[in-house]
C-alpha cells in the first residue's frame, strides 16, 4: 500500500476527521473511501482491521481508529 486510506461514513464526526487528515498528511497522500456510498468496500475495510469509522489505514497497514462515528456493522444494515 503506497497511500494511507481513510474510511468514513459521511457523518459529521467523519467529515471533520477527513478534513483534519487531509490537512495533516495532504490530499495526494490519502485515498478517501466513503463507506456509506461505497458499501461494496466494507468487507475490504474489515479485512484491514477496521471495526468503526472514521479510521485511517497507514501505508504499512496499521489501523488508526479516530473518535467514533459508526460501527461497520451499522453500515451493513
Amino acid at each position: 500500500m503506497k497511500k494511507s486510506v481513510f474510511y468514513h461514513a459521511g457523518c459529521p464526526v467523519c467529515v471533520s476527521a477527513e478534513h483534519d487528515i487531509i490537512s495533516l498528511i495532504g490530499k495526494s497522500n490519502v485515498e478517501v473511501v466513503h463507506l456509506g456510498e461505497q458499501k461494496t468496500l466494507i468487507d475490504e475495510a474489515e479485512q484491514f482491521g477496521v471495526s468503526s469509522v472514521p479510521a485511517l489505514i497507514t501505508p504499512n497497514g496499521n489501523v488508526l481508529h479516530i473518535n467514533f462515528g459508526a460501527s461497520l456493522t451499522d453500515l451493513k444494515a
